[in-house]
């Protein structure tokens, strides 16, 4: 039995559910305001996973987010299977609870649908009984609806489509000697028991705790299951309990490592004779501590592994790994043949953090490498075109870019930075590369990211030696997620000739990352 060690998933896959349909295990997220959304990825061993698709290819409200809503969104879902159709229920913190549902995980996957309206309902877990009426736990959002530290329930249509009954509380924090910030519930039957795991404490530094009921209206026992203690593993939290195929059971959860988002770790589970689990290493006979490497079956010895960054660009359509930072519109984007080539977006402010049609994918928590290859169009000399900029971007509550800038007829190699609490960016030109509005400019752009998100980046084939155009900046995390790395084209105003036609093309897209299988 071959050993690989957590995080299994170092990037940020936030608030993860899992299940498994026969020999294959199935993992969703929390996607936030991003879309495509409901990322669903594929393991047959816990540890390497696949993006196979994802569920939501737009978010709901679909005008409200045509803009970037960060921290809105979709938050904690949960992945379930009744009856051989799968379901899908996630929140909107602002608008209500949502239901997808699809013949099989990989889709496709309906359209979602309102189950119940409220703003500040969040985390919900369905759960069928044994006589087949359904239900719904859930959890609270302080900032939405004034309360939090509370886990409700309410009965539902088998199929998920309607409420029967109102909310009531089910078990309040409260009440619960120095319970605080209980939410993210998933709930379970298994051995004549009603289970409900849920964390608290807060994302960061909370821990994880399970409770149980001979009656899913409770009175429910608790213990504080997973813990810190002395690792570096801080606020153990939320995640799903799972089986294999051997009848073993195991517990994926995530930790906030802050700039790398909310990374999946896996943990060995094992019930007592009283039938309550024990999670990761014990540290006495009730708490356990999240372990550092994982078992697996595999005979093979294969290095760490996640899914797949790099992109050829070889396929019409954008492979799933890719999100925009608001509902994609027509015409955003197009590839195929090796190159992707991306409509000059209006940015009337000039800040990337107010850009949908930024594409993006998460930043990596094990040092990772990027490449780009960009091209700026040619300009008429009289046409009205705005200052056009395009190139590769570091995203978070601050960002950092690099690329190429137009203005006028003149291109620019430029970099440029924006400061978390700050309103305006700050450019830095490094060299004029043409003046002749005619011309044609290629530039080879590279990021470097070392294990604690700081960023180098640097320009090729402009000169004999590579440019060095920012060194040793911090990266941060965004809004309830982790820094982003990104392309973009953007034009400072609609005065712009032919906005559909007038693209920024990139050239195949290189990921080189420490440890990883690519």
């Amino acid at each position: 039995m071959e050993h690989r060690s957590n995080p299994v998933l170092d990037a940020d896959w936030p608030d993860p559910d899992v299940i498994r349909a026969g020999e294959d295990y199935w993992m969703i997220a929390s996607s936030f305001h991003r879309a495509p959304g409901l990322p669903v990825l594929r393991s047959r061993n816990l540890v390497d996973w696949e993006h196979v698709t994802n569920a939501l290819p737009a978010l709901v409200p679909t005008d409200h987010y045509s803009l970037p809503r960060r921290g809105s969104g979709v938050w904690a879902p949960s992945l379930r299977e009744h009856e051989g159709t799968f379901h899908i229920v996630y929140p909107d913190p602002d608008h209500g609870i949502f239901v997808l549902d699809a013949p099989h995980p990989a889709g496709p996957w309906s359209a979602p649908r309102l189950l119940l309206a409220g703003r500040g309902l969040i985390d919900p877990c369905p759960l069928w009984d044994e006589d087949g009426r359904a239900y719904l736990v859930h959890g609270w959002a302080r900032s939405r609806a004034g309360v939090k530290n509370r886990l409700s329930l309410l009965e539902v249509t088998p199929d998920l489509r309607e409420a029967l009954s109102p909310s009531r509380t089910l078990i309040d924090g409260a009440d619960l000697p120095g319970m605080l910030t209980l939410e993210g519930p998933k709930a379970y039957r298994k051995d004549g028991w009603y289970w409900i795991f849920a964390p608290a404490g807060g994302v960061a530094d909370g821990y994880q705790v399970v409770f149980r009921s001979r009656s899913l209206e409770g009175p429910y026992e608790h213990r504080i299951v997973l813990e810190q203690d002395s690792t570096e593993v801080n606020g153990p939290h939320q995640g799903a309990l799972v089986d294999d195929l051997h009848g073993r059971w195991w517990f994926v959860h995530f930790q906030d490592r802050g700039v790398f988002g909310r990374v999946t770790h896996v943990q060995p589970v094992r019930f007592d004779e009283d039938g309550w689990p024990h999670i990761g290493e014990s540290i006495d006979e009730v708490r356990g501590r999240p372990v550092a490497v994982v078992p697996t079956d595999s005979a093979e010895t294969r290095p760490y592994r996640e899914p797949l960054r790099s992109d050829p660009f070889t396929t019409a359509e954008l492979h799933p790994r890719w999100h925009w930072q608001a509902n994609p519109q027509p015409g955003w984007s197009r590839c195929g043949e090796g190159r992707l080539d991306l409509s000059f977006a209006p940015s009337a402010r000039g800040d990337l953090r107010d850009l949908g049609a930024v594409l993006a994918q998460q930043l990596p928590g094990k040092p990772s490498t990027w490449t780009v290859t960009l091209h700026l169009p040619p300009v008429a000399a009289d046409a009205p075109v705005g200052t056009e900029r395009a190139g590769l971007v570091v995203l978070g509550l601050s960002y950092a870019w690099a690329g190429l800038r137009r203005e006028g007829g003149r291109v620019e190699l430029v970099h440029g930075t924006m400061a978390a609490d700050e309103a305006d960016e700050v450019v830095e030109v490094h060299r004029l590369v043409a003046e002749d509005p005619s011309a044609e400019v290629s530039v080879r752009l590279r990021m470097d990211a070392d294990g604690a998100g700081r960023v180098r980046l640097t320009a090729e084939g402009l000169s004999a030696e590579p440019l060095v155009l920012l060194e040793d900046w911090q990266a941060t995390k965004g809004h309830w997620v982790g820094a982003e790395v990104g392309l973009f084209a953007a034009v400072d105003s609609m005065v712009h000739h032919g906005l559909t036609e007038r693209r920024a093309s990139f050239g195949a897209l290189t990921v080189d990352r420490e440890g990883t299988a690519i």
